[in-house]
């Protein structure tokens, strides 16, 4: 297992050898969510946790819980690509979101190969 994931949310699993200590952060949201243990166990019991304690303090304040990975974001490239790939859409008679999306999908299908 490379994440956790739980309730829609994603954290990530590292290793301080001087602390011999397990942490990690959720990733795909602007709060700060941090989680540790001693095990894999106690990681997943923490990282478990601190997504309920948030979920709980943003009810308790009525405040909406932000949504991980969106499913939208920004990208900066150079125009010679953005040209590009607007042309081998058009080619493809997608939409560049959809010519990206499906770019990026088999990108990492190679990277799971």
């Amino acid at each position: 297992m490379k994440h956790l994931e739980y309730k829609g949310y994603t954290g990530t699993i590292e290793y301080s050898k001087e602390d011999e200590l397990l942490f990690g952060k959720v990733i795909g949201i602007k709060s700060l969510l941090s989680y540790e243990g001693s095990t894999g166990t106690e990681l997943e019991a923490d990282f478990k946790g601190v997504i309920d304690e948030y979920l709980r303090d943003c009810k308790e304040s009525d405040i909406k819980p932000e949504k991980p990975f969106k499913g939208s974001f920004n990208i900066r490239i150079s125009s010679e690509l953005h040209r590009d790939a607007a042309i081998k859409a058009m080619e493809l008679n997608t939409s560049l979101n959809g010519f990206v999306s499906e770019s990026i999908r088999a990108r990492l299908l190679k990277e799971h190969s």
